[in-house]
């Protein structure tokens, strides 16, 4: 089945989404064996292929809508502790969010892996003004100086890297863990717990569902460059 995934209420910026089927596969000749389920390994290639396929000026024009989009949230505002990504390869560029969190008076932290072997990072203040960051860590990634980290519950939001969501509010990462370890607590909660997890993704990366695993903790809304899609009400 070939699934469409299709907005059916808006507010403004902010949508829900439902998954329509559009047509069914043909039948499988007698005898035939059944196609294996899609591993995620699988999954997380084709979307990383999908995403470098956009060209340079489609990147732009969507960090900058995306950007936008943030700007009108209320979640920079207040001089607030937030938690940023730093982009890299064909990622959603954070650069313009950064200076724009500085702008609003935030306290900016960026990721820091402090352990690879058991795929732990924190979180340590952006003190750069948007500059070139201290470190690059082995994943390639700029980092900042680990002296001056935060709790997690601390922060007030979390704009985190997307390679692919579903309108559950599921996120596909890049395999490590790291997020998923970082905000474990937050599957076992049984009353609102900071902070929101918001994913920075290209509406390209959108799966009409994605299979949630024991250890996957689920988003709390998405942006894209074709609006804002909200899953807990606490990001309203």
């Amino acid at each position: 089945m070939i699934p469409l995934v299709a907005p059916v209420e808006s507010n403004g910026p902010y949508r829900h989404l439902r998954v329509t089927p559009l047509n069914s596969p043909a039948p499988s000749a007698p005898g035939a064996s059944e196609p294996a389920p899609d591993t995620r390994r699988g999954i997380r290639r084709r979307l990383r292929t999908r995403r470098a396929e956009l060209t340079p000026a489609q990147r732009s024009a969507a960090a900058r809508a995306i950007t936008a989009l943030i700007a009108g949230t209320r979640w920079l505002r207040g001089s607030r502790a937030i938690g940023l990504y730093v982009s890299i390869g064909s990622e959603v560029p954070t650069d313009a969010l950064r200076v724009l969190a500085g702008k609003r008076q935030c306290s900016v932290y960026l990721p820091c892996i402090v352990d690879y072997r058991r795929c732990r990072m924190v979180f340590a203040r952006d003190s750069r003004d948007a500059g070139a960051l201290p470190a690059i860590n082995r994943l390639g990634i700029p980092e900042p100086n680990a002296l001056r980290t935060i709790p997690v519950r601390a922060l007030s939001v979390v704009l985190m890297p997307v390679l692919g969501f579903d309108h559950h509010g599921t996120r596909l990462g890049t395999g490590g863990g790291y997020y998923d370890r970082l905000f474990s607590y937050r599957r076992h909660r049984q009353s609102w717990h900071r902070p929101l997890l918001v994913g920075i993704a290209f509406q390209c990366q959108q799966l009409p569902q994605i299979e949630r695993s024991g250890h996957d903790v689920p988003l709390d809304a998405v942006v894209t460059e074709n609006g804002v899609s909200i899953f807990n009400a606490a990001a309203r």
